[in-house]
């Protein structure tokens, strides 16, 4: 059987100490076609809530170390978008007034049929839906127009922190695994920012030589070194008024980063060969795959221009810790690939579904999409099964030698496979691999893996 993927049911979690009483409810809202997950505990609740979406939690008031109140606090302090429903066997005035004025839609006391639960739920539900269609109506999240799809928390607290960095000037450091968005993160920022009008320029620091890196972000001037024929604007004259998105920032040198430092400082730069200063108005959006507070205390990135940069600090998610967003964005690649192509668009058997679900995805979201082209382009119907997808992401026994294997054969084998996936591409499987392009080379001569496409 082939299915479209389809919107992803109303998750419900239940938290109650009882577990006769949190196997009822479960069960009951199970029957009503809803997702239920149950916890134990408050702190339990609290990890469900940080690594997955839900929709209304259903708590009880008395439970041990932490109760109920303390649960619905910390929602309505950091999950803006989760209806609250209390329940409690010690039914009175003071604690129902308690509930709802630390933002519980509802109040249930015990005992309580199952048609005033299903009430309850769907009253909180209703509400929570008039909720989102008013802000939808009212403004957009400007994630949603640049592509950065999804429904998990993470990604809702991803596009409320674009939000908030686009009404400031401040410095914005993005950080992130490698193909997890940083630059669609970046190009949400300015384009919600009074600085639209203005240039976004984007410069990939581990992609400048090293003998170039000063010409190219600050400029120079003609004659100013052998093959200088010309003046030139370099990408902080070209930002002016605007913004740029300096990507990598980790590969810089301490050389540069202490001209950069200046920059910061004194809102000028130095072309290479001119004798004076320059000034700019450019905001600065950096981002990184590395930890740079670990960079600081190894002293191969200074701590200064760290703190400059530290202002804003958004964090984006990988994929494999996004829950059902990978079907969020399988959908809309699939739509958007099929369209660009002019093929029909692509339906899932549930079995890959579930394998798509469970990949670890370590080049995230590109790697995500890469996949998505490459079934497009290459499937000659339109109903992809197991079979159809990379051998990396299929079920394999390994025979027992395969164990008797040394850390660089397996190495060797991690790297080939990766490449396999992206059809030789280099700087996909370099990027999948988190290893700079001339370190994937290295290793290729060493495993003697022979010639690469690009």
């Amino acid at each position: 059987m082939t299915v479209k993927v389809s919107e992803q049911k109303e998750r419900i979690l239940v938290v109650d100490d009882d577990s006769v009483a949190r196997k009822v409810v479960q069960r009951n809202l199970t029957s009503k076609d809803y997702h239920v997950i149950a916890a134990p505990s408050v702190a339990a609740a609290i990890q469900i809530l940080d690594t997955t979406p839900v929709d209304l939690v259903i708590t009880d008031l008395k439970m041990p170390k932490v109760g109920g109140i303390d649960l619905i606090r910390h929602i309505r302090a950091n999950f803006e978008d989760t209806a609250v429903i209390m329940i409690t066997g010690y039914a009175s005035i003071e604690t129902a007034v308690a509930a709802v004025k630390e933002g519980a839609e509802d109040y249930l006391p015990k005992p309580f049929t199952d048609e005033e639960l299903f009430a309850a739920v769907q009253k909180a539900l209703d509400q929570l839906h008039i909720r989102r269609s008013t802000r939808a109506d009212v403004t957009e999240e400007p994630g949603a127009l640049f592509d950065l799809i999804g429904e998990s928390e993470a990604m809702r607290r991803v596009r409320r922190a674009i939000s908030k960095a686009a009404g400031t000037t401040a410095t914005v450091l993005i950080t992130g695994e490698s193909g997890t968005g940083k630059e669609l993160v970046a190009r949400a920022i300015h384009y919600t920012s009074p600085r639209a009008a203005a240039p976004f320029v984007p410069v990939n620091c581990a992609g400048i030589p090293d003998g170039l890196v000063e010409s190219e972000l600050f400029g120079h001037v003609k004659g100013a070194f052998t093959g200088a024929l010309m003046t030139r604007a370099g990408f902080f004259i070209t930002a002016n008024g605007g913004t740029i998105f300096l990507d990598e920032i980790a590969e810089l040198t301490l050389a540069t980063q202490a001209k950069l430092l200046r920059v910061f400082e004194d809102n000028q730069v130095q072309m290479v060969g001119a004798s004076r200063p320059r000034e700019v108005d450019v905001r600065v959006i950096a981002a990184t795959n590395k930890d740079l507070a670990s960079l600081v205390r190894k002293e191969s990135f200074r701590d200064d221009l760290f703190f400059r940069l530290n202002v804003l600090t958004i964090d984006i998610p990988p994929l494999r810790e996004r829950d059902d967003d990978v079907l969020h964005l399988l959908r809309y690649f699939t739509s958007k690939c099929a369209q660009e192509a002019d093929r029909p668009a692509l339906q899932f058997s549930d079995r890959v579904l579930d394998v798509l679900r469970s990949y670890r995805w370590p080049g995230n979201v590109r790697e995500l999409q890469n996949l998505i082209q490459r079934l497009v382009v290459l499937n000659e119907g339109s109903s992809i099964d197991v079979s159809d997808l990379p051998s990396l992401m299929r079920f394999s026994v390994q025979s027992g030698k395969e164990v008797a294997r040394t850390l660089a054969e397996a190495e060797a084998d991690h790297i080939r496979t990766v490449l396999a996936s992206v059809s030789g591409n280099k700087t996909q499987a370099a990027q999948i691999l988190d290893i700079s392009r001339k370190t994937l080379r290295d290793k290729l001569q060493r495993y003697s893996l022979g010639p690469q496409a690009e």
